[in-house]
């Protein structure tokens, strides 16, 4: 390994500009996120701050038109950006990753006037946002929700409970999915719903083994008037807005992945090459450098399988499935390489004292969220077999 440590991922990234932006990227992240990860991580401070300054830079708003205030670049542009950011705080790159799902309804199904009025604040005016679809009894099977929102002239009228809401109780709008019609997935519209509106409110956030400083909630809608300029897309449309942003999202939850993967393997690299053991550093023994062999090529595998997809949904061409395997390989790929990197540092490994062992508690929600990986199975196994025999 070289003597100052492992060195940065090698990138194919197709302009100038996006070198340029890397490189920003890069900077910030030495310079504001990975100084102070581990200790707010460790006291569970949600990095608000830093989502401002990230805003500043144009970085939540990357693969949105830039007429609206986004930075037009390729997603296949904006997953490595979320990787690097996810490899220097997963509560930066995820959270990241989340604003702009729940922006996805808007950017993608939202009229004219909608877009032009609300999307500018989203992207790049400092404001934060959560994506409310799973609920305390609906989380896989999401189809069957029951928050509900009832038409009152020109205005709906929302009651129910969403869960599992990242940055719930400190986002700045949310957008919902409620049941304005039928049950299953023909009877869900979407709603961009502002922080403020009377009767919305959350709970206090969920204890969880990792991603301390990442609030996630539940959001309670008690009578909240929502006007109908804030409907996205038709009335029974929002289970289609949901799946759409999901397979977007999911892509972005497959670049943190590898970015908590890439992390973990950097910081065995360097421990295996400065500890030594029977009078020789332990990145000599064949055993550990099959080990490190072995998570850098998942790693590798992991980027090029959700870069594809990128390139897929770049190009205009379906990538649903090609989303799911990348969301299914990338995160088991994180497990994998993280529990690997707690192995190969021992018992310091298991220690605070160590990002590694973050790392692994972190790597296991990403397995879990935006569709669980059982559910990325069917997914996949749905587009290539068709739909399951109900017989």
């Amino acid at each position: 390994m070289p003597k100052d440590g492992p060195q940065p991922v090698e990138r194919e990234l197709p302009t100038d500009e996006a070198r340029d932006l890397l490189a920003l990227v890069r900077d910030l992240v030495q310079r504001e996120i990975k100084p102070v990860a581990a200790e707010q991580e460790a006291a569970g401070v949600f990095p608000r701050e830093t989502f401002r300054l990230l805003s500043e830079a144009g970085l939540l708003g990357l693969p949105y038109p830039e007429e609206y205030g986004g930075g037009g670049q390729p997603y296949q542009v904006y997953l490595q950006v979320l990787e690097e950011l996810a490899a220097a705080r997963l509560t930066v790159g995820l959270g990241t990753s989340v604003h702009s799902l729940a922006c996805h309804g808007l950017a993608h199904f939202g009229s004219k006037e909608q877009r032009t009025e609300w999307l500018p604040g989203m992207l790049g005016g400092g404001l934060l946002g959560a994506y409310c679809l799973s609920e305390p009894s609906s989380g896989s099977d999401a189809a069957s929700l029951r928050t509900r929102a009832v038409r009152d002239g020109e205005e709906w009228v929302l009651n129910g409970t969403k869960a599992w809401t990242t940055h719930g109780g400190v986002a700045d709008f949310y957008t919902v999915l409620a049941r304005t019609g039928e049950e299953g997935p023909c009877g869900i519209t979407a709603f961009l719903v502002p922080a403020d509106a009377e009767g919305l409110s959350a709970a206090a956030p969920e204890h969880k083994m990792g991603l301390n400083g990442s609030p996630t909630a539940q959001v309670h809608f008690d009578g909240v008037r929502v006007p109908e300029a804030r409907r996205l897309g038709d009335e029974g449309q929002g289970f289609t807005v949901a799946l759409s942003s999901l397979d977007s999202g999911r892509l972005g939850i497959a670049a943190c992945a590898v970015g908590v993967a890439q992390a973990a393997l950097d910081e065995a690299l360097a421990y295996t090459a400065e500890r030594e053991q029977f009078g020789r550093p332990l990145a000599d023994f064949q055993g550990l450098r099959f080990m490190l062999a072995d998570m850098a090529t998942q790693i590798e595998a992991g980027r090029a399988l959700y870069l594809a997809a990128a390139r897929r949904r770049d190009a205009g061409q379906p990538f649903a499935r090609q989303a799911a395997m990348a969301k299914l390989f990338c995160t088991d790929a994180a497990m994998r390489v993280t529990t690997d990197a707690v192995q190969l540092l021992g018992g310091y490994g298991y220690t605070v004292d160590f990002p590694v062992e973050r790392y692994m508690r972190e790597a296991k929600v990403l397995q879990i969220v935006e569709g669980t990986n059982q559910i990325q199975r069917m997914v996949v196994a749905r587009h290539l077999a068709g739909p399951e025999s109900k017989g």
